[in-house]
C-alpha cells in the first residue's frame, strides 16, 4: 500500500504542477488582454473585453466535475485518452484558466494608476508598462494568487479521481470508499493537508521576499 500511496502522490503532484503551469500561462495571457482592452485600458476595446469577460464567466460557472465530463472528447483529442493523470491535466487546465485570468486581472488592477501614468509620461510602450510596471508592482499579489490557484487545483485533482483521473483522490475512492479501507482515506487526506500547507508556506515566503 505504501508504494501505491507514493505513486498516487506523484500523480497528484504531476497533475497539479503541470495544470498550474499551463493555466498560469493561458490565464495570465487572457488577463493581460483584458487589462489592455478593459475600460480605461491602454488599448480599450469594449467588444474584445466583453467577449473575453463572457467566456471567463461562463467557464467559471461550470462545476469542475461537470466540465470534466463535458469535455471528454476534447481530452481524448489532446491526450489520446480520457482517463489517467495525463488526461486530467486537460480539464484541470481549462477549469483553472478563467480563475487565473480573473485573479491576475484583479492583481493588475490594484496597481496605482499614478505609476502607470508616470510610465506613460516617460514614453513607455504598452508592453513596457504592462510587464515593466504593472506586473512588477503586482508581483507580490500575483505570487499569493498563484498559491491559491495551486491549492484549488489540488482539490480539483482529488475530484478527478471520481472518473479515474489518478492521484490521491482516485486512491481514496478506490480503496477508502469502495473497499471500506478507512486508513487509506485518512492517509490520502493527511497527505493532501500537508501539500496544502507546503504550497501556502512557499507562497508566503516568496511573498515576503519580494514584497
Amino acid at each position: 500500500m505504501l508504494n501505491e500511496l507514493m505513486f498516487a502522490l506523484w500523480e497528484t503532484l504531476y497533475m497539479v504542477a503541470l495544470s498550474t503551469l499551463f493555466s498560469g500561462i493561458f490565464g495570465f495571457a487572457v488577463a493581460i488582454v483584458m487589462i489592455l482592452t478593459g475600460n480605461g485600458g491602454l488599448r480599450s476595446n469594449k467588444v474584445v473585453y466583453s467577449i473575453l469577460n463572457a467566456i471567463v464567466n461562463l467557464l467559471r460557472s461550470f462545476p469542475f466535475i461537470i466540465l470534466m465530463i463535458a469535455i471528454i472528447p476534447l481530452t481524448r483529442l489532446i491526450a489520446g485518452t480520457s482517463i489517467g493523470s495525463t488526461a486530467s491535466i486537460v480539464p484541470l487546465t481549462i477549469a483553472a484558466t478563467p480563475f487565473v485570468a480573473r485573479l491576475m486581472e484583479g492583481s493588475l488592477l490594484e496597481v496605482d494608476p499614478g505609476v502607470v501614468e508616470a510610465a506613460k509620461s516617460f514614453g513607455a510602450g504598452d508592453m513596457q508598462i504592462v510587464f515593466g510596471v504593472m506586473v512588477k508592482e503586482a508581483m507580490p499579489s500575483i505570487v499569493l494568487n498563484w498559491a491559491v490557484v495551486a491549492i484549488n487545483l489540488l482539490g480539483y485533482s482529488a475530484m478527478a479521481g471520481v472518473v479515474g483521473g489518478g492521484g490521491l483522490g482516485d486512491l481514496a475512492i478506490k480503496y477508502g470508499y469502495n473497499r471500506f479501507q478507512t486508513d487509506v482515506m485518512i492517509y490520502s487526506v493527511a497527505i493532501l493537508i500537508v501539500i496544502v500547507q507546503a504550497i501556502q508556506s512557499i507562497g508566503n515566503r516568496v511573498y515576503e521576499k519580494i514584497k
